[in-house]
């Protein structure tokens, strides 16, 4: 297969893209939380009042953002993962894509509830 085949089209451009983003929000989350959790021993204070503000209805959206990411790039790093590796890998990869988008919808529409229940709870009551 010639170079350049395995992001060919529209589907497999914005895949690499969305990899690369979500890597790149992942990497900045752990980072944040490396830091919020290193404040424990600067001032215990200051990180209770930091937890208390991950208990609100807009970080808990951020939150799902956050799951969507994980999920999205660890489904497509199998996928690329299965084009590398694959023989038949780069023939199958956009089937092997819209497989990893369906897999991708039915993991985030069952984490609504986990992840968002609480807020919901809070917004408009049990």
């Amino acid at each position: 297969m010639p170079a350049g085949t395995l992001y060919r089209g529209r589907e497999g451009m914005w895949s690499w893209v969305a990899h690369r983003v979500t890597g790149v929000l992942i990497f900045f989350f752990l980072f944040v939380h490396v830091l919020d959790t290193a404040l424990v021993r600067v001032s215990p204070e200051a990180y209770d009042k930091v937890v208390a503000t991950y208990k609100t209805p807009i970080v808990a959206l951020l939150e799902y953002g956050l799951v969507a990411a994980i999920l999205f790039h660890a489904l497509n790093g199998l996928r690329v993962i299965a084009v590398d590796f694959w023989i038949k890998g780069a023939r199958y990869q956009k089937q092997m894509l819209w497989t990893v988008v369906a897999v991708w919808v039915v993991l985030m529409l069952g984490a609504i509830y986990p992840v968002l229940g609480h807020a919901a709870r809070e917004l408009f009551g049990s």
